[in-house]
């Protein structure tokens, strides 16, 4: 597994394991031994990559399940990473730019990414805060993200604007209604492949509405999955069968919009007219998404809440959160 934990020093650069504790700094800036020890950035499938504190929720979830299930490759900025290295500007804005050594790691990462790639890669860049992703509150649509980014310049400035889309209005009072703090959000940010996705589908293992653990519900349409995520799109509904994978129910609906990339991100075009009304998953396919959630159910212990996409017949894990919605007793850990 491809890693870079290398921390630039005037000497040169210093490899390391050790994690820093990210309450152990000085005025909000870590102590130069403090910011030698920092891993700048972490691949998903690394150990580390698991560890909530590093990489928050949606980060950790992705990277424990990267081995066994089909996960684009990416790289995430820890949250050590961001704290050793957060400026002390005059405006939240100023404050949250990355200085000269994380743009030097992400553009190094980006460099890795795209030789594994055999190209260099359009990217979404991901927000993935500690407290995200947990069984207590998923913070879907809170952060900003960032799809079919190209090129490093442009990666660094869509990893600024997640940091900043953390201090919105919205996602503070979001924060101050879960109980979490305001001041200090501990944050990581996923630079991850982007699949071009033909349909996308949000799924869950068990019934959200009915809190049946015997069905998986799965949202679908064409596309990538904004639409679906945003609002923007009716999805087509399915229920089936945990078990056996019997559709329950089809409701097909009449899908009008869609995200498709266009260079330097993604559009909201109408569906050609001929789509609309068509299903956007065939049988096959929703019998792999609902073997997909029953397998994710059982790796990670409590009901999931996914995101996934088809590109040419292959079926891609894009993200993995408890769902929230259900009764406590069956909720995840926190």
């Amino acid at each position: 597994m491809i890693r870079s934990e290398c921390a630039a020093t005037t000497t040169g650069c210093v490899w390391t394991k050790r994690k820093v504790n990210p309450t152990v700094f000085i005025d909000g800036v870590l102590s130069h031994h403090e910011r030698a020890a920092v891993m700048w950035t972490l691949w998903l499938g690394d150990l580390e990559c698991t560890d909530r504190s590093l990489v928050g929720g949606k980060v950790a979830n992705l990277s424990r399940l990267a081995a066994a299930y089909d996960v684009p490759p990416g790289y995430c900025l820890p949250t050590t990473a961001l704290i050793a290295n957060r400026p002390l500007g005059n405006t939240m804005g100023e404050a949250l730019r990355l200085p000269s050594v994380l743009k030097e790691a992400v553009a190094n990462a980006y460099d890795q990414l795209s030789a594994r790639c055999d190209a260099a890669p359009a990217v979404a860049v991901r927000s993935s805060a500690v407290d995200e992703d947990g069984g207590a509150a998923s913070f879907a649509g809170q952060h900003e993200t960032f799809l079919n980014i190209s090129g490093a310049d442009a990666i660094i400035e869509a990893i600024e604007r997640c940091r900043e889309s953390a201090y919105t209005d919205r996602a503070l009072e979001y924060r101050r209604r879960q109980g979490f703090s305001t001041e200090q959000v501990g944050m990581a940010v996923l630079v991850q492949r982007l699949v071009p996705a033909d349909v996308s589908a949000v799924i869950f293992s068990a019934n959200p509405i009915t809190g049946n653990r015997g069905e998986v519900v799965i949202n679908a349409s064409w596309g990538l999955g904004e639409s679906i995520v945003g609002g923007t799109v009716t999805p087509d509904t399915i229920t089936v069968g945990k078990a056996d994978h019997v559709v329950h129910s089809r409701l097909i609906a009449d899908k009008r919009r869609m995200t498709v990339a266009v260079p330097g991100g993604t559009r909201e075009v109408d569906v050609p007219r001929l789509l609309r009304s068509q299903p956007a998953l065939t049988d096959t396919q929703i019998g792999a998404m609902a073997a997909l959630a029953a397998s994710l159910e059982t790796t990670m212990g409590w009901p999931v809440d996914v995101e996934c996409a088809f590109h040419e017949d292959r079926l891609y894990l894009l993200q993995c959160r408890p769902i929230t919605t259900l009764a406590l007793s069956h909720a995840a850990p926190v």
